[in-house]
């Protein structure tokens, strides 16, 4: 059936504004992660009073947010509704998908979680870490289940993990594709490709809705095969006399296998170097996704007992991660130490926002003699992600009569929304959505009908959602700024001081004279504040914080945080 023969009515031109709960017969989604940034995934289905979450993933800090160990999508606005929740559906096994999970299982601790085989046992091990646990449900391509009032059918994609899946939902509002990541390699190293069969058998019966990865949508063309990156791989085995030292996700089990089959072509040795890249690569090989040939793989001190020419080290920090191993070598504090004849290779993309830590790696690496080879001097990655081409082909074979971009920063969904409207689907059908739009589908029809408060949740060691934007401009202030403790000793009958003012500067350039001026200045300021107002530890504090900052500002060019320590004489 055409696109336009499928439509049937067009969406409202009203601004969207919130509704408490879809109308009968209309099938709700909020993304509450996912849109306008690289990770965080989760999609909120709901239909006939039920919830359906497909992922729920994690995003990683920038360096503006100092101190934050990973950001969880916001799932508040269903928080009184985890009863109403059937099921958790995994795409596949990367932390931007299932990263939140075990945060979400603290909340509500028997949601039952279904995905792929890899994915669950990927996920098993993390709830082990979290002490969590809860039904897993393990399905695969081509299986079709009930959740409720969902059908779910899933279907295989190829990704840069094995075992993804496209989830298609049916309800009696409309059929729904889901692809997750996916990009439509035709010759991977699994044999495994991306359904485009079923893809199509979904647009033959109608496909209402279509959420579809948008991370390349910017990228002309069809991406590469990972099987064309092998004589670049085998290249820099072959041609280094020295340790060979790789850094790659601790997920990609696919590059992993390059890796293992040229270093065992030129009879070298391997360990696996970080805790997750440990871990993965035995849940690989245990289930039979990763071919380790007998005796290639050995553990550390064994393979440090070898000559450079037989060493291959394989390793987490891809991203410049400041704890990752990678990161580690590079700023000299691992126990590996990186030098001159050591190849470093760089197995991976280069994820929006991580440009800085990445390059700063690199630099650490090469300043320790070491060469490093990435994806921008030689052929050593290709992404996951679709790029235009895939994507404009998928549009075609599933004519679908209204698209959600997800997965990807604003300029990716906007790209991915172009090739939408230039394949034929009309305008008002694509939507251009932000994390919390309120989207419902009713009669062919998706429209952003209101919107919920998103906010980022922030992750620090134990703490979730204790860290706000005011704590993170603190630590940024205390970072770039420095830090100033005033502690003055006052009469709590006037407020005025009865001894002079101690100073402790921390983050700044100062020495015994820099504070000279500023306790009289404290001194003064205290007086009039007595002058004018009964003296409380509220105003004596407030006061010391104002002329602190104020003085700081004039004399030293900067703005430390000011803390006051105020201790009745």
């Amino acid at each position: 059936m055409s696109r336009t023969s499928r439509s049937r009515k067009s969406p409202a031109k009203s601004a969207p504004r919130p509704t408490a709960a879809p109308k009968p017969g209309h099938l709700r989604v909020v993304a509450t992660g996912g849109l306008g940034e690289i990770g965080r995934n989760m999609t909120v289905f709901e239909y006939e009073g039920k919830l359906l979450i497909v992922d729920c993933g994690v995003l990683f800090p920038e360096e503006h947010q100092p101190g934050v160990d990973v950001i969880l999508p916001d799932w508040s606005f269903i928080r009184d509704r985890l009863d109403d929740v059937i099921a958790i559906v995994l795409t596949h096994g990367h932390e931007d998908h299932i990263g939140g999970v075990p945060y979400l299982l603290r909340e509500r601790g028997d949601i039952p979680v279904i995905g792929s085989r890899l994915t669950l046992h990927f996920l098993a091990a993390k709830f082990e870490e979290f002490k969590v646990s809860t039904k897993l449900v393990e399905v695969t391509a081509g299986e079709t289940r009930q959740e409720g009032p969902f059908e779910l059918e899933f279907l295989a994609v190829n990704h840069s993990i094995p075992d993804g899946l496209a989830i298609a939902i049916r309800t009696d509002a409309g059929l729904v594709l889901h692809t997750g990541d996916f990009k439509m390699d035709q010759f991977p190293l699994d044999g495994r490709i991306t359904d485009l069969r079923g893809f199509a058998r979904l647009g033959e019966e109608g496909l209402d809705l279509l959420l579809i990865d948008s991370t390349n949508a910017e990228v002309p063309g069809f991406m590469v095969s990972e099987r064309d990156l092998v004589p670049a791989i085998e290249k820099v085995f072959r041609e280094t006399s020295g340790r060979v030292i790789v850094s790659s996700f601790a997920s990609h089990v696919h590059r992993i296998q390059q890796v293992l089959d040229a270093a065992h072509a030129q009879g070298r040795k391997v360990a696996f170097v970080g805790r997750s890249m440990v871990r993965n690569m035995k849940i690989a090989t245990d289930l039979g996704y990763l071919t380790v040939p007998d005796g290639l793989v050995v553990d550390l001190p064994k393979l440090n007992r070898l000559p450079a020419h037989k060493i291959t080290l394989i390793c987490t920090g891809s991203q410049g991660e400041p704890l990752a191993a990678l990161s580690r070598m590079a700023s000299g504090e691992h126990q590996i130490k990186v030098g001159d004849g050591d190849t470093v290779l760089m197995a991976s993309s280069l994820i929006p926002g991580n440009e800085n830590a990445i390059y700063r790696v690199i630099n650490g690496l090469v300043d320790k003699g070491a060469h490093v080879v990435h994806k921008g001097n030689a052929k050593v990655h290709v992404s996951g992600h679709a790029s235009a081409g895939e994507l404009v082909y998928c549009y075609n074979i599933l004519e679908p009569a209204n698209v959600l971009p997800v997965h990807g920063e604003s300029r990716h969904l906007r790209a991915n929304a172009d090739l939408a409207i230039r394949t034929g689907v009309p305008r008002d059908r694509v939507l251009i959505a932000e994390n919390g739009s309120v989207i419902d589908l009713h009669d062919g029809v998706a429209s952003i009908t209101g919107r919920t408060p998103i906010e980022l949740i922030y992750v620090d060691a134990s703490s979730v959602g204790g860290v706000t934007e005011d704590s993170l401009a603190e630590r940024r202030l205390l970072g770039s700024e420095g830090v100033l403790t005033v502690i003055a000793i006052v009469d709590p009958d006037t407020g005025l001081l009865v001894d002079d003012v101690d100073f402790i500067g921390r983050g700044f350039a100062h020495d015994a004279n820099t504070f000279k001026a500023l306790g009289p200045a404290i001194g003064k300021a205290l007086t009039r504040e007595s002058d004018s107002s009964v003296a409380s530890r509220e105003r004596i504090e407030r006061r010391i914080v104002q002329e602190a900052a104020r003085w700081a500002k004039q004399s030293l060019g900067r703005q430390p945080l000011v803390v006051p320590v105020v201790v009745d004489g």
